[in-house]
């Protein structure tokens, strides 16, 4: 490896970390690109998603409840014909989101046809002005209810979730192991690591760099440092990740990003902050390792630039933050079509796993590893057709009608309908 090089790039990375937003987007060294031409991603965006054929008669959505017992948060969808769905929501927002739940989602879809439901997802965003809560503030308590239907119209057509939004590509995932944390020494790092890997037993890593969203790191030099001391640690033959959650300007970035080539990374996570669409766009034209992000992106239309002008080379929408399976699919067709990859991201409090496994059995385009989070011990669930667990690396995506797994009844007695 060439040392100079390392220490001058480590230098120039880290030298403006204790710099606070804004940061200079140095535009002026990236020029411009011509019009993209949307063509292909139009084609596909606009493809009906939700398998409506399946359904011969209307199901007609009579009731839904939100569900409470202490922090957690179920919905319960029920039809006039008997028929029911559930959903477990990603609780530390629900916690906050449940009155946008209850009184701005909730009351548009009584009375509806389910088989509708792509056509509902965007009249709902029209209904009572909702448009103005884009963001996690809509899409997350959508995608909670997108998840109770769909599990509904997976049990009434004896089709996993996965079946009713595409074909299946997957039946098992292979995992990375993630660490979260920062603000400790590489060598602990490291040592986490290695820790994590002997239980998961996962062929891939991912690991955080900078100090997220702009803080100036610590311990000092710390990315620059962990970049090869996780290749040399654990070999050529570990695919590596690593992910900035927006902690450099666009100088930084490239910095980081040239080290992280040099170490045959995989790809490289959110260089810059995630709204900086034109500065993500000027470290992805610096740059060989593909850049991902969008965990954080509330909007279609973004994603479409950041695909059409290879900003992004892995799109990773989340489910809920992102308002579902059917928009996230919508984003993972886009990115197929240009030759790009999708790993999306994952929350929902141990249990938004389960959602992201249906999801990426569907895509053709997944990423070779995803990441794997535990499930949550507090809720107690029956899958038959997995032990949702990583074993070896690889985890089995439920089968069965709708989510493949089932709640345990008397845990649910124990919930209370939220009000508005």
């Amino acid at each position: 490896m060439h040392t100079n090089r390392r220490k001058f790039l480590a230098t120039a990375a880290l030298g403006g970390m204790a710099a606070a937003l804004p940061f200079s987007s140095q535009a002026a060294d990236y020029p411009i690109i011509g019009e993209p031409d949307y063509t292909k991603l139009d084609e596909a965006m606009n493809r009906p998603v939700f398998k409506k054929e399946l359904f011969k008669d209307p199901v007609i959505i009579e009731t839904i409840e939100l569900l409470r017992y202490k922090n957690t948060f179920l919905c319960r969808v029920r039809s006039k014909d008997g028929a029911v769905g559930m959903s477990v929501g990603n609780s530390l927002q629900m916690k906050y989101l449940y009155p946008v739940f209850v009184n701005r989602v909730q009351p548009y879809f009584i009375g509806k046809d389910a088989r509708n439901l792509e056509a509902l997802l965007n009249e709902v965003y029209v209904y009572d002005s909702n448009y103005k809560l884009q963001g996690i503030a809509l899409w997350n308590p959508l995608a909670t209810l997108e998840f109770a239907i769909l599990d509904m119209m997976g049990r009434i057509a004896n089709k996993s979730i996965g079946q009713l939004i595409g074909d299946i590509h997957h039946k098992q995932i292979n995992v990375y192991q993630a660490n979260s944390e920062r603000d400790i020494t590489p060598e602990l790092t490291i040592e986490h690591l290695q820790k994590q890997l002997s239980e998961s037993k996962a062929k891939a890593i991912k690991f955080k760099l900078g100090g997220r969203m702009s803080h100036p790191e610590y311990p000092a030099n710390r990315s620059a440092r962990l970049i090869p001391m996780v290749r040399k640690t654990f070999g050529d033959d570990m695919v590596i990740s690593a992910d900035a959650n927006g902690s450099y300007d666009v100088k930084e970035a490239i910095a980081i990003g040239k080290i992280m080539e040099e170490y045959k990374y995989d790809f490289y996570e959110e260089p810059v902050p995630f709204d900086w669409y034109e500065e993500t766009r000027q470290v992805a034209a610096a740059l060989n390792i593909p850049v991902a992000g969008g965990e954080q992106e509330p909007s279609i239309h973004n994603f479409r630039w950041l695909i059409a002008t290879n900003a992004l080379k892995v799109v990773q929408q989340d489910q809920f933050y992102f308002g579902g399976m059917i928009r996230s699919m919508k984003v993972a067709r886009m990115a197929q079509v240009t030759g790009k990859v999708c790993t999306p991201h994952t929350t929902g409090d141990g249990f938004g796993y389960v959602y992201l496994a249906h999801f990426i059995s569907a895509i053709p385009n997944a990423g070779r590893f995803h990441e794997f989070k535990d499930l949550s011990k507090d809720l107690p669930f029956e899958c038959k057709t997995s032990s949702l667990k990583s074993e070896n690396g690889v985890v089995q995506i439920p089968q069965g009608p709708g989510l493949g797994v089932d709640i345990d009844p008397d845990y649910v007695k124990k919930h209370e309908v939220v009000k508005g």
